[in-house]
């Protein structure tokens, strides 16, 4: 027992080490700045002025949406998705499959659960011992079920769910927009130190060095925001990415694809002014969402999935609006 708990203990402090080390490359990036380029490289004051006040803003900016991405806990669904004591020991004495399935069943018609497994039941987690709303999911590492689950980040050490996705992905943004600023401001002085106009020694290895470390980042996050804005675009996590969620008529990769402005505002809200600051204003609570309704019965062309592509979704004709539904409690 104490052998498992010293076990689990070590294995919450290294699943800070990225974080940690996201931080000592953050810290050093701002006192190579600061201290060796703006005070002690840079000779004009109004060029000193300007590369400070843009840079903090940016540096506050990205410090806030990293603390919100870290430390918003993952929200977990609420008590009545939980089994009642009654229902866990109807269910847990019965050893037939298939009514255990209709127990599942005759539970969530009180629920707005829309998406099912792959063969057609009821999504039951059986660790946390709840029915799962649609987008959740159990993380493993977290050992908790987390609305609307997008992945398990190591570099912020959190779920990144319903709670904080906004805010991880304004931190996708800024760090991609901190690393961009620093490598253009940089590299000017880059080139005056590898020419030999410039020889301050000790200046020399942190500007050349932060460049490089500047480049490199800006690189991966450009392909990791880039992804995260498409999925945000066609109102996808990444779990849903590369398993698309099951609903009655079927598996939709698209079920809950709104069209362009409303995928937006599912993440972001409807409150413009709050779009760019890691303030909480997505839609919902996180247990319901709206969905492309397939009614595959009254329209044929629903039939044939071929027929959605996803670049013809996010715009259509007010005539035909009917054709597409958002289920409502």
């Amino acid at each position: 027992m104490a052998l498992s708990r010293g076990l689990r203990c070590c294995q919450r402090a290294f699943a800070w080490l990225p974080v940690l080390i996201i931080a000592l490359v953050v810290l050093w990036s701002y006192y190579a700045y600061v201290c060796e380029l703006c005070l002690v490289t840079l000779s004009n004051p109004v060029e000193k002025v300007a590369y400070l006040t843009i840079f903090h803003i940016l540096f506050v900016l990205f410090v806030w949406t990293y603390w919100k991405s870290i430390f918003t806990l993952p929200v977990q669904p609420g008590k009545k998705y939980h089994m009642s004591y009654a229902d866990k020991e109807r269910y847990e004495n019965e050893e037939r499959p298939e009514v255990q399935r209709q127990i599942l069943a005759e539970i969530a018609r009180k629920l707005p659960v829309y998406t099912r497994t792959g063969n057609g039941g009821i999504r039951f987690c059986d660790r946390c011992q709840l029915i799962k709303p649609d987008r959740c999911h159990h993380c493993t590492v977290c050992a908790i079920c987390v609305l609307k689950m997008d992945h398990h980040c190591p570099w912020v050490n959190n779920c990144i769910g319903f709670s904080n996705y906004k805010f991880f992905l304004l931190f996708l943004a800024y760090s991609l927009l901190y690393c961009l600023y620093i490598a253009a401001t940089v590299f000017k002085y880059f080139i005056k130190y590898w020419t030999g106009e410039l020889t301050n020694g000790r200046s020399k290895f942190h500007v050349l060095f932060l460049l490089f470390v500047a480049v490199m980042f800006f690189v991966s996050l450009m392909f990791l925001f880039g992804y995260h804005c498409w999925l945000v675009s066609r109102n996808r996590s990444t779990l849903e990415a590369f398993s698309a969620p099951v609903f009655q008529n079927g598996p939709d990769k698209n079920g809950f694809n709104l069209g362009f402005v409303k995928n937006l505002q599912q993440v972001f809200g409807e409150e413009k002014k709050l779009w760019l600051l890691p303030i909480a204003s997505s839609q919902g609570d996180g247990h319901f969402f709206p969905m492309r309704a397939l009614c595959e019965a009254q329209n044929p062309l629903l039939a044939n999935e071929e027929q959605w592509e996803d670049d013809g979704i996010d715009e259509e004709p007010h005539g035909k609006s009917s054709s597409r539904l958002s289920l409502s409690i």
